[in-house]
């Protein structure tokens, strides 16, 4: 049996029109770390406030080590919370923000010292031990945060984008800090963030949602190779996914601006006879510009003019209008394109995907 089971979970607020959150279902094996993600408003702090016993359950059923917890109380679910805005008690050196958990639950004073010790040790955070919050860098109070949740002894932890208020070089180390304690304690983790490069570069597996409802569960890499529709395809990478209305003729894909591109019989055949009300999706590493690519693939060979670049260090992306939208090609930084330029590109077979417009679910 799963760790974690969520059976049909469903929240409705009173006097909403629509469930924040509807039949929600997943199975979460012990020593997991599994991350919710999508945009604002699309209940995954909900969901996992109905885990934690902060939200009432409106429906379905919640089972941890297999005891149903609808009705337990939160401090009764065996679970450690970390927020997003770490929640310290202003007037407590640090050390005394990580004990004061342990000391409300009666812990003796011998096992307090032994746990805070530990916790400050794990976290780095000997030298500011005696440092109050308002002394410490938001990378330090985060630190704090994380370890008055791990003195605990929880076998699950939830975390409510915790790093959402450090800056970028700071969240970069924190992400490894949290995946390198996850390990260490082997603790079972549902982290809730809306940055997918958090949840492809931490997670096991990936839960992602739109208006309350799972679009698709899976391994970071299986998101981003197989998405099941064009929401997942387009949430998981950066830049997204481009996308183009096409059509098909014969052998050949037409696009909106009149352009056309030569399809192999296998991917015919896989479109199953559907030749309109299609979307085309490739991303933008599977563009490519270089000559061997060029030479490879050159029966699709297209040409377009350079709008913007974005340079990024170890690779560039390329602006172009094509296909009636604006595409992006994700290039090596030796790849070198100015605004104004022409460029040669094609589309890497294999990695085309086919997307139906009225449902937007993935034909393959």
């Amino acid at each position: 049996m799963s760790y974690i089971q969520l059976k049909g979970l469903c929240k409705k607020y009173p006097n909403a029109t629509k469930n924040s959150v509807t039949d929600f279902n997943l199975d979460i094996e012990e020593k997991e770390f599994i991350a919710f993600v999508g945009p604002s408003g699309c209940g995954k702090s909900t969901t996992l406030r109905m885990i934690a016993g902060f939200e009432e359950i409106s429906g379905g059923e919640l089972y941890i080590d297999g005891k149903k917890m609808n009705n337990v109380l939160p401090r009764d679910r065996g679970i450690a919370m970390v927020f997003q805005n770490y929640a310290l008690y202003p007037h407590m050196t640090v050390e005394k923000n990580i004990s004061y958990g342990l000391k409300n639950m009666k812990v003796p004073s011998d096992e307090i010292k032994r746990k805070t010790d530990w916790a400050i040790d794990i976290l780095g955070l000997e030298e500011y031990r005696n440092r109050k919050p308002k002394n410490l860098s938001g990378g330090q109070r985060q630190r704090v945060a994380l370890g008055r949740a791990i003195v605990k002894d929880s076998k699950v932890f939830l975390m409510d984008e915790p790093l959402s208020n450090l800056d970028a070089k700071l969240r970069v180390s924190m992400r490894n800090e949290i995946s390198k304690l996850h390990r260490q304690l082997g603790s079972t983790t549902i982290y809730v963030t809306h940055d997918q490069v958090e949840a492809m570069t931490m997670a096991d597996r990936i839960v992602i949602m739109k208006d309350g409802v799972v679009q698709q569960v899976g391994k970071p890499m299986e998101l981003y190779d197989h998405p099941v529709n064009k929401f997942v395809a387009g949430f998981i990478g950066s830049p997204q996914m481009n996308f183009f209305d096409v059509t098909i003729e014969g052998n050949t894909v037409k696009f909106a601006d009149g352009k056309q591109m030569p399809l192999s019989e296998n991917i015919i055949n896989q479109l199953g006879g559907k030749t309109s009300g299609l979307i085309l999706g490739i991303r933008g590493e599977d563009i490519k510009l270089d000559a061997q690519n060029l030479e490879v693939y050159g029966e699709g060979k297209q040409s377009a003019v350079v709008e913007n670049t974005e340079v990024m260090g170890n690779e560039n992306n390329l602006y172009f209008t094509f296909g009636g939208a604006v595409a992006v090609a994700r290039v090596s930084k030796y790849e070198i394109s100015q605004v104004g330029d022409s460029i040669d590109f094609t589309f890497v077979p294999s990695k085309i995907h086919f997307f139906d417009k009225e449902t937007e679910e993935c034909l393959f």
